[in-house]
């Protein structure tokens, strides 16, 4: 990770990394984007959403906090996942505090036991985040609580609501108690590490895990394979016709990888359907960020077993940055 950077604030400034770490669908993702204050990682009801570490970067007059968004622990079978895991696993090593959130509308299973392994033997202060209890009664995050407390030498239980914003205030709070007195690590105006290549390829994979189902979400992927960026000249007023302002115009060709011919039909719908509506998705979103028009050409590619190949996995990780 980044070395710290000298800025010369008071020695009561705070600055740290903070790992979220928990099973897919926990809602760490929408945390850390309720916390930072915009959008840094995708959102999806899909399992294996996160594939790489994240991270969003808040910075405040008290401090700055480094919000590290892992994907979801989980016992690899793939490469693909197991790069996953170690992303996980380099985040216990190296970050200043442990979030660990489960979901308070789910039971406890083997998968919540087998993160809280993990953690066994983490010598990190580590926080216990009870998501979604906007979801269930109180009295049973009570319950929660009470057979989480031995479980491990939590520094904090803090019940929140990542969608709905409560209790945040409270979790920034305990944050900074537990960060090291220290000057900020990243520039003020930084908010992530992700390159805007690796964003545009996550909003469009986004798009298309918000149609899809059944085991597709785990077999695609999104690569971009051009960006050109070209200044439109102004438009000057003809009759009664307004003018134009000069405005950039921005070509992505993006190509959505899949394991077997049938995703692709699936993905590519009947008559392109699904696809148009993936892209016109994606271009909208890519525009409001962008702040440009966006012209994008999506295309589907079978690409057999690209989970377990270095070269793809590889180009993806180089996207991010």
């Amino acid at each position: 990770m980044a070395g710290r950077k000298q800025t010369g604030k008071k020695k009561t400034y705070r600055a740290g990394y903070v790992a979220l770490i928990g099973r897919p669908n926990v809602g760490k993702s929408t945390l850390v984007n309720n916390l930072v204050g915009q959008k840094i990682a995708i959102v999806s009801d899909k399992p294996q959403t996160t594939r790489v570490s994240l991270l969003g970067i808040k910075t405040t007059n008290r401090g700055q906090i480094v919000f590290v968004d892992n994907p979801g622990v989980h016992k690899p079978l793939h490469l693909m996942n197991r790069r996953m895991m170690n992303y996980v696993h380099s985040s216990l090593e190296t970050a200043d505090l442990l979030l660990l959130m489960i979901d308070a509308s789910k039971k406890f299973g083997h998968g919540d036991q087998y993160v809280l392994d993990i953690l066994r033997n983490v010598t990190r202060p580590i926080f216990l985040l009870i998501n979604k209890v906007d979801l269930v009664k109180k009295e049973n995050i009570l319950l929660i609580i009470d057979s989480y407390r031995d479980r491990l030498p939590f520094k904090e239980i803090v019940p929140v609501s990542a969608l709905k914003g409560d209790n945040l205030d409270r979790l920034e709070n305990l944050i900074y108690e537990y960060l090291p007195v220290a000057d900020k690590i990243f520039e003020e105006e930084e908010v992530t590490d992700q390159s805007e290549i690796f964003l545009l390829s996550e909003i469009i994979r986004e798009k298309l895990l918000n149609h899809v189902e059944e085991e597709l979400p785990y077999t695609t992927a999104v690569v971009i394979r051009s960006l050109e960026k070209t200044e439109l000249p102004e438009k000057p007023a003809s009759g009664n016709r307004p003018g134009r302002p000069a405005r950039p115009l921005v070509r992505i060709q993006a190509e959505i990888l899949v394991e077997k011919e049938n995703h692709k039909g699936i993905i590519i719908g009947r008559r392109g359907n699904m696809i148009r509506t993936i892209g016109s998705q994606a271009r909208k979103e890519m525009e409001e960020i962008l702040e440009s028009q966006v012209f994008l050409e999506l295309s589907v590619r079978v690409r057999e077993k690209w989970r377990d190949s270095e070269e793809i996995l590889d180009l993806i990780e180089e996207q991010k940055g």
